[in-house]
């Protein structure tokens, strides 16, 4: 078993946090919320007063941050003057791609190993070790992180090169986010429709509308799988969250000149929702909106 320095101890942090150390792993754990120390120790990690006390001795270094800015910054004021040559550095938060790629390159030119690794499943998912963790690097760095990914989740995959991770993850987030919001319109269409909403879900789920919105995150309730529907749109994943990974996909589109209409159009909505005050809300829960 390793020491672990683990930075970033939130919602999907924690939960991550606790599932290395359930594996048996010496987990260093440090967050600016005492709280979040405090679950962090009942769970079995070692809190720690700083990044810097985190990062001594450790043969791996988590992070699961905000946004790029707390990235970047704990990498230049700790992680790069505290961890040994020796760990590898695992950055496991949802951030830009340009910032992910220098991040990386800002490790790899002090010596470092260095992987982007951003996660699928919600924070569910993460206190259960299901996620799935979609990895930019080197095949040497991949293989040297994915013993750790493979602690916290159930499946991860190489994307390719530094900041493919990244790019992987607000590709499959835009769709997501897109593809929620067509499920809603149908679910909405159909009911107005006059067709019961079980009924419909029973045909589309086995014909050519099937999505993984539809089958495992329908949005209405007591339809299909239980879903945060069930529960009034509460836990899952947060619409300010969504919101967030479809900006950062459409900074990306730009960068590169791509078109992404569906995604843009995505992103308004949701933000809409947001402005409304349903930013904490499960982003299934638009269905509510576009049904006003």
């Amino acid at each position: 078993m390793a020491r672990i320095a683990f930075i970033g101890l939130g919602n999907m942090g924690g939960g991550m946090a606790a599932n290395l150390a359930k594996k048996g792993h010496d987990v260093r754990a440090f967050d600016l919320s005492a709280e979040a120390l405090e679950r962090a120790k009942a769970a079995g990690c070692l809190p720690v007063d700083s990044a810097t006390a985190a990062c001594d001795g450790a043969e791996a270094v988590i992070t699961m941050l905000p946004a790029g800015k707390h990235v970047e910054g704990v990498y230049g004021d700790a992680i790069l003057a505290s961890a040994p040559a020796s760990a590898i550095l695992i950055d496991c938060s949802t951030i830009d791609v340009a910032t992910a790629k220098r991040v990386a390159e800002g490790a790899m030119a002090r010596g470092f190993a260095a992987v982007d690794a951003p996660v699928s499943g919600g924070i569910a998912a993460a206190a259960a070790g299901t996620l799935t963790f979609m990895a930019g690097g080197s095949a040497e760095a991949f293989e040297r992180a994915q013993p750790f990914l493979a602690d916290m989740g159930k499946a991860v995959i190489h994307a390719g090169a530094n900041g493919a991770g990244q790019a992987a993850k607000v590709c499959n987030n835009m769709l997501l986010g897109a593809t929620m919001i067509a499920t809603c319109e149908a679910f909405l269409l159909a009911r107005k429709l006059g067709l019961d909403p079980q009924k419909f879900f029973d045909i589309a789920s086995v014909s050519s509308g099937q999505s993984w919105s539809m089958t495992s995150y329908a949005p209405l309730p007591g339809v299909g799988p239980e879903t945060p529907a069930d529960h009034d749109y509460q836990g899952g994943f947060a619409t300010a969250l969504m919101l967030k990974d479809l900006k950062l996909a459409a900074e990306a589109a730009a960068d590169v000149g791509a078109d992404t209409p569906m995604g843009a159009r995505a992103a308004d909505l949701y933000q809409k929702f947001a402005d409304a005050g349903q930013g904490g809300t499960d982003f299934s829960g638009i269905i509510r909106m576009l049904d006003s």
